[in-house]
């Protein structure tokens, strides 16, 4: 995964924001082979372990909680470790073929453990050596032979299979299974996860509308309901001296342009301040807010003060999304987990003459994927919102991105969109919105039209990199479709 750590202004060397430190991933791990072949070739059942023991150790380097379940060797130690992988509450269970077993050693811990399962087969090295290999060494090398069997019983059994073939030195092997351990992490983010949701929703938007039964249900988590008064009282207990910090951190981490005055600049630091509060105190992973608010009363000036501390929370990993989007703040937090950013987005003008897609959103960005330095422009209104302020304006990082976002089907079921493309320069709006040319390889009209048939909704998140892959491994470990757009609309 990308490191997010870094400067969001990467390029002025501003200071860094502190990054939150999300619950490592925690990794099953059972490794097992047929115990009949133990009396009859002594030195094997060593060789396996020692293989074994390599792969755990790979996991821990990736940052990950192992919880070893150890070395089975028939159905009866397969079920205890099933058991043991159970109780750990673990977020991916790795099955490791080391060489040949039966079927009905794998099934009870995909039955019996509440997780995902990979199953794995990495033989000890890219080849065997055929003139010296006896029957015992050749064992070490066939955990593929029993996976077409561990497949068929899953597909029989109703069981979700997936697996990496390779060797223990194979990196490409690892790179995918690396793919299925940053799933199991989103997994993890989304199942113990907080997600907030303040105010009200954008009058008239219905696809914004979201049943919050079926995100516990469907992704797991825990929403909670808030009201921006709790915002408010954590704002008016925001000292003199704390404003003036968040004022000084603002300007070490945005450029300011002239349009910024210093009493908007102070409210902001003071919403920024009692934000801060609020997501500590209800400890959540997630906010998505909306509050259109009239005349200029306290709760307008909440909501369109909202921007800076926003922004300053999704930079340090906890994804603020406006306008009420539930569903794209949880994005928002899947793109983060995975390290490629995230920032609030939407349709802003198609290029035909350039042919890219222009998008962004005058709301919530995430400062680390700037292309420079995040600009902080006052706004004397914002559009189809109440209120005035500072907002947030940059571009994201040119090169690899990906458009994703959660859909969602007439059953109530979500889907992972995602679309790959590329942010390349070009003239950009001045008007305090995150703004981005995304060249996606085909006509920007029929890019649009194939994107908006996905089941996507109004806004969505753009993330750095190539993701797809890691997305549809996301999807997989969720249980939700994948929906990927290359191109154009086959109508």
């Amino acid at each position: 995964m990308a490191d997010l750590s870094v400067s969001p202004a990467a390029a002025t060397g501003a200071a860094p924001l502190e990054r939150i430190t999300r619950r490592r991933t925690r990794v099953g791990l059972v490794s097992g082979g047929l115990g009949a072949y133990w009396p009859q070739f002594p030195r094997l059942l060593e060789q396996l372990k020692e293989s074994a023991a390599f792969v755990t150790a790979r996991f821990e380097e990736m940052g990950c909680d192992v919880a070893d379940a150890g070395f089975v060797s028939d159905p009866q130690e397969a079920a205890v470790a099933a058991e043991r992988l159970r109780v750990a509450d673990c977020d991916i269970i790795v099955t490791f073929l080391t060489t040949y077993l039966t079927s009905s050693m794998v099934l009870p811990v995909a039955q019996r453990s509440g997780a995902p399962v990979l199953v794995i087969d990495l033989q000890p090295t890219e080849a065997m050596d055929h003139a010296s290999f006896d029957t015992g060494r050749w064992l070490a090398y066939c955990g593929q032979c029993p996976l077409p069997e561990v497949a068929n019983v899953f597909r029989r059994s109703g069981i979700p299979f997936r697996s990496v073939s390779g060797h223990l030195r194979d990196e490409n092997a690892w790179r995918r299974i690396r793919r299925w351990i940053d799933a199991a992490a989103v997994r993890a983010a989304l199942r113990h996860g907080r997600h907030g949701l303040m105010g009200h929703l954008y009058p008239g938007m219905l696809d914004v509308s979201t049943d919050m039964t079926l995100v516990s249900a469907q992704l797991g988590g825990h929403l909670e309901v808030l009201e921006f008064d709790d915002l408010r009282v954590r704002v008016n207990a925001v000292t003199e001296e704390e404003a003036a910090e968040r004022v000084a951190q603002a300007r070490k981490v945005f450029a300011l342009d002239a349009s910024v005055n210093d009493a908007d600049l102070d409210w902001a630091a003071r919403v920024s301040v009692g934000l801060d509060r609020l997501v500590d105190d209800f400890a959540l992973d997630s906010l998505a807010y909306y509050h259109r608010g009239l005349e200029g009363e306290i709760h307008e000036r909440l909501g369109a003060g909202m921007i800076l501390g926003a922004s300053l929370l999704t930079a340090r990993g906890i994804p603020v999304a406006g306008e009420y989007e539930l569903r794209t703040s949880l994005a928002m937090l899947i793109a983060d987990t995975l390290g490629a950013g995230g920032s609030f987005t939407e349709f802003q003008a198609l290029n035909f003459r350039d042919g890219v897609v222009e998008m962004g959103h005058d709301g919530p960005a995430h400062l680390a994927i700037s292309s420079r330095d995040p600009l902080l422009r006052g706004l004397g209104v914002y559009h189809g919102k109440r209120g005035w302020g500072v907002s947030v304006e940059f571009d994201v990082t040119h090169g690899p991105v990906t458009t994703f976002g959660l859909g969602q089907e007439a059953d109530g079921g979500y889907v992972l969109v995602a679309s790959e493309g590329e942010v390349v320069p070009g003239p950009l709006l001045e008007i305090g919105n995150t703004t981005s040319r995304v060249d996606f390889g085909v006509d920007p009209g029929e890019w649009t039209d194939a994107w908006s048939a996905t089941g996507i909704g109004h806004h969505w998140t753009l993330c750095t990199g190539h993701r797809a892959r890691d997305l549809k491994a996301t999807a997989h470990l969720l249980g939700l479709d994948f929906r990927l757009v290359t191109g154009a609309n086959e109508l």
